[in-house]
This record gives structure tokens, sequence and C-alpha cells, in this order.
């Protein structure tokens, strides 16, 4: 085995699977969690400002630094301990502290991360959240302390994992501007277990809130696109009209395919993000093994009411989009194929014009062939003249005649001569 020879990312690729370990909680205890969104036309340079960031953090409390190039990292910091995680559009920071507040979703938790500190983000808050873990009461006492703190229309309660947690929110912004999430825990739930319930509804919240990005960028854009699809009819019904320009239609319809294909470019990657934070979001639900809690919504419930339906308006946004440059495209192409087609009869036309002008050319050129026949024969008449004068004393014939005599078969002799070179170079 000495001599086999390893793939350079062998072991990167393995270590891809563990490199986001689930933190470790007991209860009581309290998660402070806040996700900081990269602004997207400047990912690259943002990416040192955030580690500058999270440096600043951990110096305050002279606590070690992450390895170099680290997209994730836990440690102290005084009694607390933090865990820090860079995605792709995101960094996300979560204190967790084994104390609880006496007052619920106290916003002095948040204090957590220093006042000055947060100032000084270079992203901003896409999400923020409290959350709360304690040890699973009685169901009735569970449901009246869940009631009292969160919005009864909204709240969403379950158990998970086999009924050993206890998960409730109602998804809704805090007056502090956190969100609120409640965990009760089982005596015998172990702390991994704690650990992957928090972190799992961290990433709901986080990867739901990020795919609503998607939903407004289609309110954004939902005027624009209405025209082009109005435009799109509009060109397209012209298609069947003759009495329409099919060159000024086809420019008009290159125009609008231009602007829609700029719309499909600036839309597509978020478009893109959002399919796949969607598919996270429900993959994460689906890990808990929600059961029913007193009769109560579940969280996949609540996603299919409240979260879905924008889901699906990104996606059908999508697909009038492409559908819409399918339609443009195929339309194109029977504008092309209509211009070409009056380009063809025009050239026909043009073709017969030139026929009828080589005729008529032909024509004008046999003319002026019978004049040559009859100029040439002239000189050849006079020149044969000079030859035959002399015999015209001996004959006892006038010049006259001779000449007389002689035009005839000079006439032929040239007619004859010019039908031949004709003969020859046709």
């Amino acid at each position: 085995m000495s001599g086999i020879r390893d793939h350079p990312l062998r072991y990167n690729l393995a270590n891809e699977l563990h490199a986001r370990p689930f933190p470790t909680l007991a209860a009581p205890s309290t998660a402070v969690f806040l996700a900081l969104r990269t602004p997207a036309n400047v990912v690259g340079q943002s990416r040192d400002a955030e580690l500058a960031h999270l440096l600043d953090l951990l110096d305050r409390f002279g606590a070690p630094h992450p390895q170099p190039g680290a997209t994730h990292f836990t440690c102290s910091i005084g009694r607390n301990t933090l865990k820090w995680e860079m995605h792709a559009e995101f960094v996300t920071f979560t204190v967790f502290t084994d104390r609880l507040s006496a007052r619920p979703f106290d916003p002095a938790d948040f204090e957590a991360f220093p006042e000055d500190w947060l100032g000084a983000s270079p992203g901003k808050r896409i999400t923020s959240a409290l959350i709360r873990v304690d040890h699973m009461p009685a169901p009735q006492k569970a449901l009246a302390e869940l009631s009292s703190w969160f919005v009864p229309e909204s709240i969403a309660m379950c158990y998970v994992l086999d009924r050993s947690c206890l998960v409730a929110t109602d998804f809704r912004i805090n007056a502090a501007g956190h969100q609120c999430m409640a965990v009760f825990v089982d005596k015998t739930t172990g702390s991994r277990r704690i650990g992957r319930v928090v972190q799992r509804l961290c990433e709901i919240e986080t990867y739901k809130t990020m795919s609503m990005l998607g939903y407004f960028r289609v309110k954004a854009i939902a005027a624009n696109l209405g025209a082009l699809e109005a435009e799109a009819a509009t060109l397209m019904g012209k298609l069947r009209s003759d009495d329409e320009d099919a060159d000024s239609t086809l420019a008009r319809l290159l125009d609008l395919s231009g602007d829609l294909e700029k719309l499909i470019a600036d839309t597509s990657f978020r478009f893109g993000a959002t399919e796949a934070y969607e598919a996270i979001v429900h993959q994460r639900i689906t890990v808990l093994r929600e059961e029913r809690f007193e009769g109560r919504q579940t969280f996949g419930e609540f996603m299919s009411r409240r979260y879905d339906p924008a889901m699906r308006t990104v996606a059908s946004t999508k697909a009038r989009m492409m559908s819409l440059a399918d339609r443009a495209g195929r339309a194109g192409q029977l504008l092309r194929t209509k211009v070409e087609v009056a380009r063809s009869a025009q050239n026909q036309s043009l073709l017969e014009s030139m026929d009828r002008r080589a005729d008529l050319a032909l024509r004008l050129q046999e003319t002026v062939e019978g004049l040559s026949v009859v100029a040439i024969s002239y000189y050849a008449v006079s020149l044969a003249g000079y030859l035959v004068y002399p015999l015209a004393g001996p004959l006892g014939v006038s010049k006259g005649v001779m000449t007389a005599a002689i035009t005839l078969p000079v006439v032929l002799i040239v007619w004859w001569l010019v039908r031949r070179i004709k003969a020859r170079m046709h």
C-alpha cells in the first residue's frame, strides 16, 4: 500500500462531511442566533471583512483564532460558547449559554453580542433568534406557556424526534427585532440530540428567510414581466397579418428577447438559490420527524399554508419567463422565415426583371448585329470595288454595274462570317 498515490483532495473530501459538527446543549440553556447577509456584489471582498469581524469579537474575549481558510469555528468566549459558520451568501453566529433568563426571550440575552461590534458588521442582519431550551413540563402547562409566549393564530408546535423534544415558534419578529423559539426536552434526551434540534431550528429559520428573497424579487419584476408578456402577445398577433412590416416586427421582437434574456440573467442566481434553500427547509423539517401536539399545527403544516405558496409563486414566475423566452424564440424563427420568404419573392421578381432586360438586350444586340452586317458590307463592297474596277474596261461594263454585281456576294459573305463568329462565341 505504500506505493499508492492519493488524490490531492482525498482528505478534504472526507473531512467535508464532518466540517460542521452539531453543538452539544443541556437543559436549561439559551441560544442566541444571528445571520448576516453578505452583499451580493462584493462577495469576494466581504469574505475578508467577515473574518476580520469575527476576529474582532474573539479578541474582545481573548479567544483563539480559527485556522486560515476556515468556514466554521467553535470556541469559548467568556462564560458562553460561540459557533461561527460562513456560507455562500451569509455568515451565522450562535452563542450558547447554560442558563435561562427570568423573563422568557429577554432582549438582554442578545447582549451576548456587543452593541458596537454589531454596528461595525460588514453585512446586514437577515435574521436573528432567541431560542429557549428548558425541561419539558406537563402537556397542559407547556401549552399554557407556549400560548402566552407566541401569537395564537401563527404558532406552530409539535413533538420531534420520537417525542424527545417539543418545539414551538410563531415565525414572527418580536418588539426587540428577534424571532423567538422554544424547545422543551425530555429528561432522557441527550445533549447531542438537543444540539441537533436547536441547529435544525436555526437552519429552518435562516433558509426560510433567504428563500423568501426570491419571492420579493418576483414582486419587484412583476410589472416588467407583465409588460414583456403583453408586448410579446401583441407582436405574436402580428405574425398572421400581411399589413405589418415583418422586418420592423422582427426588430421589435429581437429587442423584447434581449430585455427578457437580461431579466432572466438578473434573476437566475436568486431563483436558483431560492429553489435550493426551499429544498433545505423541507429537508430539515422532515428529519425532525414531527408529531402533533395537542391538536396544534406542525411546522410542516405552517409551511404548507404560509411558505409553500410563496415558493410556488417563484417557481411559476421562473416557468413564465422560460416559457416566454421559448415563445419569443419560436416567434422570431417564424418572423425570420416570413422575412426570408418575402425576400425570396423580391429576388424572384428581380430575377424575372433581369431576364426581361437580358431578352431585350439580346434583341437589341441582334438588331445591332444586322446593322453591323450592313456597315461591314458597305466598307467591304468599297474595298472589293477597288479590286474589280480594273476589270470593268476589258469587260465593257461601267463601275456602277461592277459594284452592283459584287454587292450581293459581299453582303452574303459578311453575313455568313458574322453568324459563324457568333456561333463560335456561344
